[in-house]
């Protein structure tokens, strides 16, 4: 078989007879030297062999010429020197490429770059599924943190400045090309930051974006281990003992709960108290919960899990479940809207002073909001590769702009809903937790369907982050991504590490969320990509003093927003 070459030409094929080419495939090698000898003469092709929508010649005088050229070339091009290869004009171009095999078929050679493309609709929604992370859980404790009419005009505030940082991103390389006619075809933001910044700015867009990476797998680390336990919890309970209760039958029909009364003063707690397994009451449920704790033992039960999945070489085979990603979160958008269809809404609108179950619509913890926000719209690092892909490269601006209208609107729809319709009374809003799954009983089956496919899902993305992570660090300091088992042992011990230490001491993931998001959204967001975008202008002759300052308060924007998050 390695003796039977395809010959590459424009609607041309080699002279030899389907008889001759058969003796060839069975006689290997030996015929090797026959079938070098007689490539120069075209040979006859039935049209239906040509695969394509239009009907096609057998044979044209120009594509025999061209055929001589080709060849003349090769027998020119026999040693090393690469002066004598053949000029581009004489090579046929990517649409006039044929490949014609030793059983007659002629198969037309597709563009690589065509042929990889995505039409907008897959671009949006990829888009929105890279973005849709952990993330949304958090967004109905950030507007009750902000006060929901706050809560609200912030997250479009705060999406809109998002999209304008990305298209400034996505613009980024074709500037450079453009001013400067450098081929930007293959590069990343990083690359860009080091055009304009040197080393300095690509370290920097690097570290700020291992910053969002470590943060996602600390947040993880968290919500595993919470959506471990509470699945432990639900088949302990429900399949070996077969007695979770509430403690009392009232409370059994509240489908909402306040998890941890105490840290919420003001509301009610006459109910909530009430909420606690009956088997907490016996020896056993002693014996269990000594063993499965949410902050004592299963982050650590994790480690045998997880710990080996990050040391693969290739993380391939946990690529095939990212699908998972978004079946999670179309289910998550069905329980919401049916548990929103079953508690109705509870609103009342105290614009600045609290009461016993509501929360005033503005309050001065909404910086804790745009900490969330600025990882929930948080794309910023990837957005290149993705646009690459898209078929139409003229409506990437409309497409991003669609992706980001479609990511807001889950957001708000989420939060929203789980706001209005928490049950306020018997409960105080005050009660909406970071995670709002955990407002809902560990004997709840849709909420329990929801952990188990998260927990699934997360399994699978943390290897793939740990992967991004080594890649990118290995890649920087040791040139290769794989330098050894022991380097990326003690990676990936200190990453874990991390992630347990948080789980077991601070299992907040909305601190840490909003944290992660005003660090890394403070140079990726704000600081990079308005100073590339201002050097831009100032190389094109069309940087004006209105420019500058909107875009020095956009840096300010993010230098504020990470202030403040170390005074809520």
């Amino acid at each position: 078989k390695s003796s039977i070459r395809s010959v590459v030409s424009h609607k041309l094929v080699s002279h030899i007879t389907h008889r001759e080419l058969n003796e060839l495939y069975y006689d290997g090698e030996k015929n090797s030297g026959k079938l070098q000898s007689i490539t120069s003469v075209p040979f006859y092709v039935e049209p239906r062999n040509i695969v394509s929508n239009d009907p096609q010649e057998r044979i044209s005088a120009e594509a025999a010429i061209l055929n001589s050229r080709v060849h003349y070339y090769s027998r020119l091009t026999g040693s090393s020197d690469t002066m004598l290869s053949p000029p581009n004009h004489v090579i046929p171009t990517p649409e006039e490429m044929y490949v014609y095999s030793p059983l007659g078929m002629a198969f037309k050679v597709p563009d690589s770059e065509q042929a990889a493309k995505n039409p907008s609709i897959v671009t949006i929604f990829a888009i929105w599924n890279t973005m849709m992370g952990t993330s949304i859980l958090s967004i109905p404790w950030g507007i009750k943190q902000a006060g929901f009419t706050l809560g609200i005009i912030i997250l479009i505030f705060t999406g809109l400045l998002m999209l304008y940082c990305c298209y400034i991103v996505i613009k980024s390389p074709k500037a450079i090309s453009k001013s400067r006619g450098v081929d930007t075809s293959s590069w990343e933001f990083p690359d860009v930051c080091r055009f304009y910044f040197g080393k300095l700015g690509q370290w920097s867009s690097l570290v700020f974006s291992m910053v969002s990476l470590v943060g996602a797998m600390v947040v993880y680390w968290v919500l595993m281990s919470n959506f471990l336990y509470n699945t432990g919890q639900f088949i302990y309970s429900n399949v070996i003992v077969f007695n979770y209760v509430c403690g009392d039958v009232l409370l059994m029909c509240l489908p909402v709960i306040c998890p941890y009364p105490k840290t919420h003063p003001g509301r009610n707690d006459s109910m909530t108290s009430l909420c606690s397994s009956s088997s907490g009451n016996d020896s056993s449920g002693s014996s269990f919960d000594h063993y499965w704790s949410k902050t004592g033992t299963i982050p650590l039960y994790l480690i045998i899990l997880l710990l080996p999945l990050l040391c693969f070489r290739s993380a391939s085979f946990f690529a095939r479940f990212t699908f998972f990603g978004t079946i999670s979160v179309i289910y998550l958008i069905v329980l919401v809207t049916i548990k929103a269809s079953r508690l109705g809404f509870h609103l009342e609108f105290h614009w600045f002073d609290p009461s016993k179950f509501y929360v005033p619509e503005f309050r001065l913890f909404f910086p804790q909001l745009t900490g969330v926000l600025t990882l929930a719209f948080f794309i910023h690092n990837c957005i290149i590769t993705l646009m690459k892909s898209n078929k139409n490269q003229e409506n990437n601006v409309r497409d991003l702009s669609l992706a980001y209208l479609l990511v807001g609107g889950t957001y708000m729809y989420v939060g929203v809903l789980i706001f209005a319709a928490f049950p306020s009374p018997p409960l105080s809003k005050d009660c909406i937790e970071p995670n709002f799954l955990d407002n809902f009983p560990s004997s709840d089956v849709m909420v329990f369907v929801a952990r188990v496919c998260l927990l699934f899902q997360m399994i699978t993305v943390y290897p793939l982050l740990g992967y991004l992570v080594r890649v990118q660090i290995m890649g920087q300091l040791f040139g290769n991504h794989y330098p050894g088992f022991i380097h990326i042992l003690v990676l990936n011990i200190l990453i874990v590490g991390a992630g347990v230490l948080m789980a077991m001491f601070y299992p907040n993931i909305g601190s840490i969320i909003r944290f992660s998001g005003a660090i890394c959204g403070l140079a990726l967001v704000f600081l990079l990509p308005t100073l590339v975008h201002m050097f831009s202008l100032r190389e094109q002759g069309r940087l004006t003093w209105q420019s500058v300052l909107f875009h020095s308060f956009l840096i300010v924007l993010g230098v504020a927003n990470l202030m403040a998050q170390f005074f809520m």
